[in-house]
């Protein structure tokens, strides 16, 4: 009975994985049709008369031992049929036996055979649908960080500095457009173009960043109350990353690690200096801006290293210039923290 359970249940979930129709198949060359039930139908068809002639004479028992089902003794399997399609994926359909269970699988499709109680019992199971895995593909991305700089000796600037910096509010900012290639299975090669928004907030909020003669001064405010003082700068920039996914390496999707790293090169846009404050004697904000761009670098160029734990994923990038000119205001390298949405 299983024999029987078994092929009528592999000729159905091939129709489903594939498409098929039953009651579309007819016999175009010469067939043997075997109904079962009150609807139930499998269609033989072959080409060589001689194979019709020896098929015509097999019984149910003789078809599936011709088969020569290969058992897979560490698992159990037993591998029936590889198919290839126009694709050239292969679809391998595979039967599983556990004591009174039987299961046939193809693809994504499952039907599970259970004879342990009084009556068989059969069970269609369909799996979640694979992801493909494209050759080249495009897409968008925002990354969403902290800003702060590293001074000349590689050390964060202290609390008494001027222009230290407030990490909640100094906010980096980044549209970008970006292309990934597959070089090899888990091998990819990314690149884009983006625009980035700097901002660093001063933790003393008393200086205000003002335009010297010939460099960026900060002015202590000693003549009304601070609220908010900040630099801040945008950049069209260039980037291209070598990035390796040990999920998709080892078949496993985003349940794995994804590394990446590479340069990026930067032109400015724009930048200047915001100082938010209010009277000693009272009244609403006022805000005063300058340009204070002029002695900003027109050009940035640095590393950008990526690590990805699931869904999610982080950035950090690090300018190898400086953000101000050489002689123009403090000698500090730009350095973000970040997620990527």
């Amino acid at each position: 009975m299983k024999k029987y359970l078994l092929l009528f249940s592999l000729m159905a979930i091939v129709s489903l994985a594939f498409g098929g129709n039953h009651n579309s198949l007819h016999a175009e060359k010469d067939s043997i049709i075997v109904e079962f039930g009150k609807s139930g139908k499998v269609v033989l068809i072959v080409d060589n008369k001689e194979d019709f002639e020896r098929l015509k004479s097999m019984n149910i028992n003789q078809i599936v031992k011709e088969l020569d089902l290969q058992l897979n003794e560490e698992t159990g399997e037993l591998t029936v049929v590889e198919i290839k399609n126009k694709s050239g994926n292969k679809e391998v359909v595979r039967v599983r036996e556990d004591g009174p269970e039987t299961e046939v699988s193809v693809g994504r499709y499952k039907v599970i055979v259970d004879e342990s109680g009084g009556n068989t019992k059969i069970k269609v199971e369909t799996g979640p649908k694979k992801r493909k895995d494209p050759p080249f593909r495009t897409y968008f991305n925002l990354d969403l960080g902290i800003n702060t700089y590293l001074d000349g000796s590689g050390n964060f600037p202290s609390s008494s500095d001027p222009f230290a910096t407030k990490g909640w509010g100094s906010w980096n900012v980044g549209l970008n457009w970006m292309a990934s290639q597959r070089l090899a299975k888990g091998f990819y090669w990314d690149f884009g173009l983006g625009v980035q928004w700097y901002n660093f907030k001063f933790e003393n909020r008393d200086f205000q960043a003002v335009r010297g003669n010939d460099e960026i001064d900060f002015l202590q405010r000693n003549d009304v109350n601070g609220i908010k003082s900040k630099i801040s700068a945008s950049y069209l920039t260039a980037q291209t990353l070598l990035k390796i996914d040990f999920g998709k390496m080892n078949d496993n999707g985003k349940r794995g690690v994804r590394l990446a790293a590479g340069p990026y090169v930067g032109y400015r846009l724009g930048g200047g200096s915001k100082f938010v404050y209010r009277e000693l004697d009272g009244g609403g904000r006022r805000k005063a801006k300058q340009n204070t761009g002029v002695y900003l670098n027109n050009f940035r160029y640095g590393v950008r290293g990526e690590v990805g734990v699931g869904r999610f994923n982080f950035f950090s990038t690090y300018d190898m210039n400086t953000l101000f000119q050489d002689g123009r205001g403090p000698e500090l390298h730009p350095i973000t923290f970040g997620v990527i949405f």
